[in-house]
């Protein structure tokens, strides 16, 4: 539920941050050809001495790369240093439709051959994914997109869920006002901190998480959300931002 995000992390600064990430506990790790990073990430999980399927690892295909999936996940095995990825997302919407279509039958085949457990996408709308459901007959497992409170949307988490979909949130403190009164009076009363309600908030709507830290206090505290939880009304309360 909770991710380690690696955006814009690169070089040594990369390799610090997800060594902290995964001795502090965390076991999803999200990365993306674009970021640069993976060879950090595979080196990271390596030396981390933890085992590599007790980590969920996911990475994205740039749309630019659209007719090259194939090698580019290659690359991309290599430079993590492992033999599949537990997700692989297309990381925006290639700009045509027909592109689309392509690019996504592509990911099915290539998942077919086990190089990836599972597939999907990022960025999309409701109807660029029924677009691919039509053609191909399949739904993306994921479909990871910038969420916090204030773009909270019931209709279109319902419509993700209407079609089997996760929808996961990046970027969950990002444009988010910590210091809203609703946020701080709902940390103050529970005892943690405006960044632990929100993404607490998300475990919440049962929505996977990815938060990034190159701080190891802050990395644990965004992993250290079991030990207190949201009443209803605190979730609709802050579910209510997304309308002020």
């Amino acid at each position: 539920m909770i991710g380690f995000g690696t955006w814009p992390l690169r070089g040594h600064p990369a390799h610090a941050a997800v060594s902290a990430a995964l001795a502090a506990g965390y076991r999803h790790i999200d990365t993306a050809t674009m970021y640069g990073n993976e060879a950090e990430v595979g080196r990271a999980l390596a030396d981390s001495g933890v085992s590599r399927d007790e980590v969920f690892l996911t990475t994205k295909l740039r749309p630019s790369d659209a007719g090259h999936e194939r090698s580019i996940l290659r690359k991309s095995l290599r430079s993590l240093g492992t033999e599949y990825v537990d997700l692989w997302l297309v990381h925006w919407p290639p700009p045509r439709p027909q592109l689309r279509r392509q690019v996504w039958n592509e990911m099915l085949g290539i998942r077919a051959e086990g190089l990836v457990r599972e597939i999907g996408v990022s960025n999309y709308t409701l109807g660029q994914i029924d677009d691919l459901i039509a053609d191909s007959g399949e739904a993306p497992a994921v479909n990871q997109i910038h969420w916090n409170p204030q773009r909270y949307d019931a209709q279109f988490l319902a419509g993700h869920r209407a079609r089997g979909i996760v929808l996961e949130g990046y970027s969950p403190l990002k444009d988010t006002d910590l210091a809203d009164p609703v946020i701080a009076q709902i940390a103050s009363a529970s005892g943690v901190s405006p960044a632990q309600v929100v993404l607490r908030w998300h475990v919440e709507h049962e929505i996977p998480v990815i938060a990034k830290s190159a701080n190891p206090g802050r990395m644990a505290a965004n992993l250290d959300l079991f030990g207190f939880s949201l009443t209803a009304d605190q979730v609709a309360r802050i579910d209510g931002l997304a309308a002020s």
